[in-house]
């Protein structure tokens, strides 16, 4: 036992730093480069204008934006994983994403550019999406595939639906080409802001439930051998993690892949237990999407490669070989909820 804390405390450790190293390239990195020094007093508001500036109005907010969403993402797949019992759930992939991506290009056609109104109709697109989700699997008995295939068609008909809009409204085409993609070259400090209070909320909430959902994830029997209001407390993880998937798309966009990706790398080297998964895709989470997206800014200088299509390049190949995997598996057994209820 003190071996494993010992090793989670220095994964976590390891995984802050790693974090922080990343989050300072990205300050200093970019079409114009700053030392160390020179960003620490532009931060602080000293030195050259120039600098000041570009700092303060784009690579801060852009290096939060990503930290933030990074880390949203991937506890909010992880959560999904263990709530669904399905190792292939993650936002992107189940419609999630796309439901926030709906509510936001409705708030957009209605003339809600930013601020609050962006981040609810977001988080409200995306609980209606895993509601679904989560009604579909349990009222219909469909397997673990079934559920995702469904999660993809549903996926794909939430985007049909915001692109009929973009078409019908060429002004929301124009404001949303972006966010439709996946990207933070445009975030500001007015959509990042009401979108962070409600990210951090939602992770602190779920930081004070790893008990709970270690317990959910064994099924509804085992949940309410102990006691433990199963009903209520999944559609309570449902609603967080859409809170935290809906808040993220809401400034950075339909990114794909990063839910799936990050929580099943710290599975492999933290295990299973929610007190050890949840902070750890969120430090893994918040370096990985701020290192692809200074890979995206730097690659092809001074042209910017938008974030989202290197996350689809990655992540596409990434969920074919998950897809094999747990499929050829000898241990792939099925987790059912309950001895009345279909499997999930």
């Amino acid at each position: 036992m003190r071996n494993n804390t010992r090793t989670f405390r220095l994964l976590m450790a390891g995984s802050l730093l790693l974090c922080l190293l990343i989050a300072v390239l990205s300050l200093c990195l970019g079409t114009v480069n700053f030392s160390i020094r020179e960003a620490f007093l532009a931060l602080c508001r000293k030195g050259d204008k120039m600098n000041v500036n570009i700092l303060k109005y784009a690579r801060l907010p852009r290096t939060a934006a990503c930290l933030t969403a990074g880390a949203a993402l991937s506890v909010s797949g992880a959560v999904l994983q263990n709530v669904l019992a399905n190792k292939l759930a993650s936002p992107s992939i189940i419609g999630v994403n796309a439901g926030a991506g709906l509510g936001v290009t409705v708030s957009c056609a209605l003339g809600a550019m930013y601020g609050w109104a962006v981040s609810v109709s977001a988080f409200l697109g995306s609980l209606i999406t895993v509601l679904v989700i989560a009604l579909f699997s349990v009222k219909t008995g469909a397997s673990k595939t079934t559920v995702i295939l469904g999660g993809v068609a549903l996926n794909s008909m939430l985007s049909a639906f915001s692109e009929s809009i973009t078409v019908l409204n060429p002004d929301v085409a124009v404001l949303t080409t972006e966010f439709r993609v996946g990207g933070f070259s445009a975030v500001s400090a007015e959509r990042l802001i009401p979108a962070s209070l409600l990210i951090l909320a939602a992770l602190a909430f779920l930081f004070t439930l790893f008990n709970e959902l270690d317990v959910l994830s064994l099924g509804d029997e085992s949940a309410q051998g102990i006691g433990l209001p199963a009903r209520k407390y999944r559609l309570l993880f449902l609603a967080l993690a859409a809170l935290l998937a809906g808040s993220a798309v809401s400034f950075a966009g339909l990114l794909g892949f990063i839910g799936l990706i990050v929580p099943h790398f710290v599975r492999k080297i933290a295990g299973n237990e929610s007190r050890r998964l949840l902070p750890l895709s969120a430090l893994c989470g918040a370096a990985f999407l701020t290192l692809c997206d200074l890979v995206s800014r730097l690659i092809f200088m001074p042209y910017e490669l938008p974030v989202g299509i290197l996350m689809a390049v990655i992540g596409g190949p990434a969920f074919v070989s998950l897809l094999l995997r747990l499929k050829t598996s000898p241990g792939n057994t099925r987790h059912r909820l309950s001895p009345k209820e279909p499997e999930i």
